[in-house]
C-alpha cells in the first residue's frame, strides 16, 4: 500500500454521553415497563422500560412523560412505584414489585433502531454500567487489570460481567428487531479479542464480512450472493477498552452491507492475509480514506450487519486494546462453533449464581442450540464418538 494512504481512514467519533437514562430492575432481573396505561414487568428492551429522574423521589417515563413516585421499601436501595390514579384506576401500588435503579441507555431504543435500520450499524454509547465494564477489563486483563495473566477458557464462566453483557436487553431487542425474529442465537461463545502493539511484521486480519456470510475469507459454506433481504447475522462488538484509531479500533466500510457482495480483492481480503507471513511480504491491507474507524468509549456496544466489510485495526500504542465479540444469528442458521461446553461451564460457575433469573434464561436461549425430534427438543452438542470414528 502506498505510504500516503497509511492510516487515513475516516474517523467516526462517538462521544461519551453526558448522562444516561435509567432502567428499573425487579428482583428477577425483569424491568419496569409502562405502555401508556399499565405498569408491568418485561424482559423486552424497548422504549417502554426507559425512565429518568424527575425531582425528589420521582421518576418520569421517557416515552410517555408519565411521572411516578418511588415508595421506599424495606429492602436496601429498592422501592415500589406509585402510579397516578388517572393512568390506571385499578392499579394498587402495594402489589407493585420492588425495583432498583440501574444504568440505562443514552438514547431511546427506538432511536437506535432507526439508525440501525437506516445505516446497517449503530453504537450504543456507554450502555454498560461502570461495574460491568470493570469486570470485563478483569477478564480481558487490560486497562485497569493490564499485566494480569489472562485465562482464555470460557469467559462467560469467569465473571458475572460477561453474562450481564451477553444478556444486555437494549442491544438484544435491537438485534431481534433488525433481523425480524425473536429467536436469535450466539453462533460462538463470547470471546475477548485483545490487540497488542503492532511490530510492523506480524500477521494481521484482512477485509471480510462476518459469519455466516464469511465473504472475503477462505471458509467453506459462504452465503451466495445476492443474499436476499433476510438478515442472517448481526455482529455485537463490545468496546472493553476505549476504541480509537491509533489503538486499533475496528476498521469498517460503513454501509457496505447494502452492496451485498465481498470486499474488493485490492483492499486485501482476509483469505490472503490468513497466510502466514503475507503481511510482512505485502504490507497492510487497505487503510485509506474510503474506510471508516468508529471511535467509542469503553462500555459501548457496536452493532453492525454481518455483511459489512471490516477488519481488525492496527494498534500503534503501548496499551492493549480489548473487545468482546459476539456473532448473533437467527436460530435457523447453523452455529459457527459449539456453545454447549461454555454454557455448561457457566451453569456451574459463581457467575451463574450471581446472575438474575432473566439473565440466566436469556443466556440459555442464546447459547443452547436445539432441534426438535421424537419426544421433544434436544440440545445440540459435539458427538465425540462419531467425530473420532470419522477421523479414524
Amino acid at each position: 500500500m502506498p505510504a500516503s494512504n497509511m492510516f487515513e481512514e475516516r474517523e467516526v467519533v462517538i462521544d461519551r454521553p453526558s448522562r444516561n437514562f435509567r432502567l428499573l430492575e425487579a428482583m428477577d432481573g425483569s424491568f419496569a415497563s409502562y405502555d401508556g396505561s399499565q405498569l408491568k414487568c418485561t424482559s423486552e428492551g424497548d422504549d417502554s422500560i426507559v425512565w429518568d429522574e424527575h425531582g425528589e423521589d420521582e421518576l418520569i417515563h421517557v416515552a410517555t412523560g408519565i411521572i411516578v413516585k418511588k415508595i421506599a421499601s424495606g429492602s436496601s436501595n429498592r422501592f415500589t412505584l406509585d402510579l397516578p390514579s388517572q393512568s390506571d384506576p385499578s392499579s394498587d401500588s402495594s402489589q407493585s414489585p420492588e425495583f432498583k435503579e440501574t444504568h440505562g441507555p443514552a438514547e431511546l431504543p427506538s432511536h437506535y433502531l432507526e439508525l440501525l435500520n437506516n445505516n446497517g450499524w449503530v453504537c450504543l454509547a456507554c450502555i454498560l454500567d461502570p461495574k460491568t465494564l470493570e469486570g470485563l477489563e478483569l477478564v480481558a486483563c487490560t486497562d485497569r487489570y493490564e499485566g494480569r495473566t489472562r485465562v482464555r477458557a470460557h469467559a462467560i464462566a469467569q465473571d458475572v460481567a460477561v453474562a450481564r453483557t451477553v444478556a444486555e436487553p437494549i442491544s438484544l431487542w435491537l438485534i431481534r428487531q433488525y433481523m425480524g425474529i425473536p429467536d436469535v442465537r450466539l453462533s460462538h461463545s463470547p470471546a475477548m479479542a485483545v490487540l497488542t502493539k503492532d511490530d510492523g511484521q506480524r500477521d494481521v486480519q484482512g477485509w471480510h464480512s462476518d459469519f455466516p456470510y464469511h465473504w472475503g475469507t477462505g471458509h467453506i459454506g459462504q452465503v451466495p450472493t445476492p443474499s436476499g433481504e433476510t438478515v442472517l447475522g448481526v455482529q455485537r462488538n463490545v468496546c472493553v477498552s476505549d476504541f480509537c484509531k491509533e489503538r486499533g479500533a475496528t476498521a469498517f466500510k460503513l454501509g457496505s452491507h447494502s452492496l451485498d457482495r465481498p470486499p474488493p480483492d485490492e483492499w486485501g481480503q482476509a483469505r490472503r492475509y490468513a497466510r502466514r507471513g503475507y503481511r510482512s511480504q505485502q504490507g497492510l491491507p487497505y487503510t485509506g480514506p474510503e474506510a471508516d474507524v468508529v471511535e467509542a468509549p469503553g462500555g459501548s456496544i457496536i452493532l453492525y450487519d454481518s455483511r459489512t466489510w471490516h477488519r481488525a485495526g492496527v494498534n500503534r500504542t503501548e496499551k492493549p486494546r480489548s473487545a468482546m465479540l459476539q456473532a448473533m444469528t437467527p436460530m435457523y442458521v447453523f452455529p459457527k462453533n459449539d456453545t454447549s461446553v461454555a454454557f455448561r461451564a457457566y451453569r456451574q460457575s459463581d457467575a451463574y449464581a450471581q446472575s438474575t433469573k432473566r439473565e440466566r434464561l436469556e443466556i440459555q436461549r442464546l447459547m443452547v442450540h436445539q432441534f426438535i425430534g421424537p419426544g421433544g427438543e434436544f440440545a445440540i452438542g459435539p458427538d465425540q464418538e462419531l467425530t473420532q470414528s470419522l477421523q479414524a
